[in-house]
């Protein structure tokens, strides 16, 4: 039976992984000038932000990532256990982003 610590520690590099993609799309489209939608649009998650709240929103997740991966985490990418977590995260959440966002840009399935 795995130790608390060690669930723990799953959940920050799941999380981290989550946090790291995410902040890809919102600091891509920010630097390009583009609009995206955010949790700060109106409606939240369907309105767009503009670019520069998409660059801080971007950076914040890119933060998070570090403090879950790396300061709580103690992330060692030679461990692939560890990578899977994080990948497993960020590919749930990619695939999440990429159905719900494609409703409003022509790519959903």
């Amino acid at each position: 039976m795995p130790s608390v610590m060690l669930i723990v520690h799953i959940l920050e590099w799941f999380f981290g992984g989550v946090f790291l993609a995410n902040s890809v799309p919102h600091i891509g489209n920010g630097v390009s000038g583009r609009p995206l939608q955010s949790p700060f649009a109106k409606p939240p998650g369907k309105g767009l932000s503009s670019s520069t709240v998409n660059v801080l929103w971007g950076f914040f997740n890119l933060v998070l990532a570090w403090v879950l991966l790396v300061w709580l985490g103690h992330f060692n990418i030679h461990y692939w256990w560890q990578l899977v977590t994080a990948f497993a995260g960020a590919l749930i959440i990619s695939v999440m982003h990429a159905r719900h966002f494609g409703q409003f840009h022509g790519g959903r399935l």
